[in-house]
């Protein structure tokens, strides 16, 4: 399972600040969430199955990815993933800064998070990413920020986390 960081994107659009949470579903998702009213959907083509929305279309912006990948019939390895992410991120030429590196269960489904630093040719990032080993798919959920605004863009996530049920 490939997601890609889309790093010019949060580099180059807005911020999260307060915000109110809204009920999104979509019939080609696997799960339902509740998403930062106002928001923009935001479509990276690289063609990975989920929601994208970014806070604003002007620059920096915050970003929130809640992808997935149909494990058909594989058993899936969050740390498998976590080495691909990681590896993925290098090859662009960033560099990661793990800060921490948890279990955790969102929406019954239980994976590992972490946190990261990222400094890249274009700036340096903050994000948080939750891969979780479900049933039928993987998931890579995650939150991407400047290192300004990642403690409030941190804690909304932590509230859209809070609303998935598969």
């Amino acid at each position: 399972m490939k997601f890609p960081l889309a790093l010019a994107a949060a580099l180059l659009l807005g911020g999260a600040g307060a915000q109110t949470l809204v009920p999104f579903k979509d019939p080609k998702l696997p799960f339902t969430v509740s998403l930062p009213k106002g928001w923009l959907g935001a479509n990276f083509g690289d063609g990975a199955g989920g929601v994208s929305v970014v806070s604003a279309k002007t620059q920096p912006a915050t970003l929130i990815r809640l992808l997935f990948s149909p494990k058909n019939g594989k058993t899936g390895d969050v740390n498998a993933e976590f080495a691909g992410f990681e590896s993925g991120v290098k090859g662009t030429g960033g560099t990661l800064k793990q800060i921490s590196s948890r279990p955790a269960r969102y929406g019954g489904v239980g994976g590992v998070e972490r946190e990261y630093a990222l400094t890249h040719p274009q700036g340096s990032l903050r994000l948080r990413i939750w891969f979780g080993n479900g049933a039928k798919n993987l998931y890579s959920f995650q939150v991407t920020d400047t290192p300004a605004r990642f403690a409030a863009s941190n804690a909304l996530f932590s509230k859209v986390l809070a609303s998935v049920r598969f």
